[in-house]
């Protein structure tokens, strides 16, 4: 009876070892897509910044301004919802090419700030998603209604920019840009324990594409949750160039 209860407790120990390899490995792979995705988006963003036939195609443009921002709201709808349904490949695909498109419309950072402020940002942005990614995966506290009342906020600030666009009030810009990061702030920690959550709830044997469609989807979550907060971060902190 006794060699029983062992083999028992050995059983559940392996179990629970194979279970945190599993786990660590799903974090691990989400957040190195994620750094893919922003290396990649600051690169193009450079890059477009100092090319003057991109700029003007960008800038000069103002349809295909916008016709980058919709192709790449396009991608995230057509990648949240057909997740389930594409191969693996294709995600990472569109997840890679949606961070390339956002490189290209976020070039203008590079045009508008100075470099020193958009460096110093960027660093209070890594030190603020890392301290709060730290506080979503130990917390034992359920984030569910934080994340709730944040993405009622994250509405409140889309219709607020809207009307901003005709009202060019300074005081409802830095207004907004406050309440952004607030609200990113909140989102980060409140994803980073969903993609926590997700990761332990696979199930084993999961397969390997599979396995690389959620790191893609908690990636790109994540993404937009760190490229939301800096540019968020670089209205109040940025010097203009």
């Amino acid at each position: 009876m006794q060699q029983y209860e062992q083999e028992k407790v050995f059983e559940q120990v392996g179990q629970r070892a194979q279970q945190d390899v599993m786990v660590n490995s799903f974090i691990r792979s989400v957040y190195n897509w994620m750094a893919v995705g922003l290396a990649l988006t600051g690169g193009i963003a450079l890059f477009a910044s100092q090319s003057a036939f991109l700029k003007n195609l960008i800038f000069g443009n103002r349809f295909m301004f916008y016709g980058l921002i919709i192709g790449e709201l396009g991608m995230v709808f057509f990648l949240s919802a057909r997740i389930s349904k594409i191969k693996a490949s294709t995600a990472t695909a569109l997840f890679l090419g949606y961070a390339a498109l956002n490189g290209l419309t976020l070039s203008f950072v590079f045009l508008v700030y100075t470099s020193s402020s958009i460096a110093s940002t960027f660093f209070i942005c890594a030190g603020m998603f890392a301290g709060l990614s730290i506080y979503g995966m130990v917390t034992k506290r359920d984030l569910t209604s934080v994340g709730n009342f944040m993405m009622m906020g994250l509405f409140g600030i889309i219709l607020a920019s809207v009307v901003n666009i005709f009202m060019q009030s300074h005081f409802i810009h830095m207004l907004i840009a406050y309440a952004g990061v607030l609200i990113f702030t909140g989102l980060t920690a409140y994803d980073t324990q969903k993609i926590k959550e997700m990761a332990i709830s696979q199930p084993a044997g999961l397969g390997e594409g599979v396995a690389r469609k959620g790191a893609i989807m908690g990636a790109l979550t994540l993404y937009l949750d760190f490229i939301n907060l800096f540019l968020m971060l670089l209205r109040i902190f940025g010097d203009s160039d």
